[in-house]
Parts: structure tokens; C-alpha cells; sequence
């Protein structure tokens, strides 16, 4: 299958860039990331905590059989509606630590719209923890599912 989210992580950066298409039009595509119930469905995690809002907060959990597998959280600094969320990323018990996360939302056409991820790292060593996971295949599988989901709700 394509990887229809691309990743561009440069040699020697601390940085990265996540870049997507998507069959769904901006207000959609932007409901799918600031609306806790979507964003359970698509992540495939418990929304424990939700504030979308300049100077919010949030939290997501996922268990197995009552363990807790992954837990983040961070601080939403900026939204813009259908534009634009600032905000960091944290994944408890990760060597990856902090990251700031800015996302752009863009319409491309009426039914079609493009997200944007620069997402920064503390160092280049914390970014490289980051994509020796299986991050590139988890992130298209999520972005995927985000774009199934949705589509049926049109």
C-alpha cells in the first residue's frame, strides 16, 4: 500500500515534517483532530482529557487488558479554527521527551485539504528515538483510518 503520508526528516536536524492529502474538506479534516470523540476513533485511544482552546490541555490513554500501553499528553497553545494548532506532545516513558507540534490545515479544493506537520524535537537525538519506532507506518495507518472514518460520516 502507498504511504500516502510523507515524512520529511533531514540529516542532522531536530526537526521533521509530516505532510498529508486528504479526500475531505478542511472543516472535516480539522473536526477529525480537535473533536474528542473523532479523534478516539481514528487514534484508537481514550481521550481522557480534551481543551481545545488557546491555553488548553489533553490527555490520551490506551490499555490492554488494564495495563496502560501508552499514555500523552500536552498543552494546546494556539487554535485557529480550521488553520492552525499549536501545541506540545508528550508520550509518557519514551526516551523522546517534549515536542512542539505545529499544524496547518489548507483547503485545497472544496472536497479535498492538506495537513502540515512541523514538528520540533529538544535534539536531534530525541527526534531519532522518535523514528526508530515504527513511527512512519503507525502515523499513515491513523491518518488512513482518520480519512475512512470521516469519509462515512459525509
Amino acid at each position: 500500500m502507498e504511504q500516502k503520508t510523507k515524512i520529511n526528516a533531514q540529516e542532522g536536524k531536530q526537526d521533521l515534517q509530516i505532510i498529508r492529502e486528504f479526500n475531505l474538506p478542511v472543516e472535516l479534516l480539522y473536526k477529525a483532530y480537535s473533536e474528542p470523540e473523532l479523534v478516539e476513533q481514528w487514534m484508537g485511544t481514550k481521550v481522557i482529557k480534551f481543551e481545545n482552546r488557546n491555553h488548553g490541555y489533553y490527555e490520551f490513554e490506551t490499555s490492554h487488558n488494564g495495563q496502560v500501553m501508552f499514555k500523552a499528553n500536552g498543552t494546546i497553545h494556539k487554535v485557529l479554527i480550521n488553520q492552525e494548532i499549536v501545541r506540545t506532545f508528550e508520550m509518557e516513558n519514551t526516551p523522546i521527551g517534549v515536542q512542539l507540534e505545529f499544524m496547518k490545515f489548507e483547503s485545497l479544493t472544496d472536497g479535498t485539504s492538506k495537513l502540515t506537520m512541523h514538528i520540533i524535537y529538544q535534539s536531534e537525538k530525541h527526534r531519532a528515538e522518535q523514528l526508530k519506532l515504527p513511527f512512519e507506518y503507525g502515523i499513515n495507518m491513523a491518518h488512513q483510518k482518520l480519512e475512512d472514518i470521516i469519509t462515512n460520516l459525509i
